[in-house]
């Protein structure tokens, strides 16, 4: 299983990204997703997360109305889109995978615990 971030790089504020996630190995559609990022010196926090079958989203309060996730199982495709970039969202961002139950269409959960594949992520640099 692999799942690989890519999108990153170097924006300047008030700019937008848009980061891909394609997993291999697995099928995404059994899978919740999540997006959470690390900043130096800081832990990894969850920010973003979608549920296996699109229909429910998850947003930590300090990216609401700014990043959006989105899906595309056929590509096995998670994205998260970017927008109004600030210099605190400078971070390594990581997606990774939650195998969840057949019948768990529109969980996603927050708990990094939970998640069982994790990518190698990819960096954000805002310059302001």
């Amino acid at each position: 299983v692999q799942l690989q971030a890519s999108g990153g790089g170097l924006v300047q504020a008030g700019g937008s990204l848009r980061l891909s996630c394609v997993a291999s190995g697995l099928t995404s559609s059994g899978y919740a997703m999540g997006w959470f990022r690390q900043a130096p010196g800081k832990d990894r926090d969850y920010i973003a997360g979608i549920s296996k079958n699109g229909a429910n989203t998850y947003y930590a309060d300090s990216v609401k109305g700014r990043f959006t996730v989105s899906r595309d199982n056929a590509k096995n495709t998670v994205y998260l889109q970017i927008t109004n970039l600030r210099p605190e969202d400078a971070a390594v961002y990581y997606c990774a995978a939650d195998r969840v139950y057949s019948s768990q269409h529109t969980y996603v959960t927050p708990r990094e615990s939970y998640y069982d594949y994790w990518g190698r992520g990819t960096q954000v640099t805002v310059s302001s």
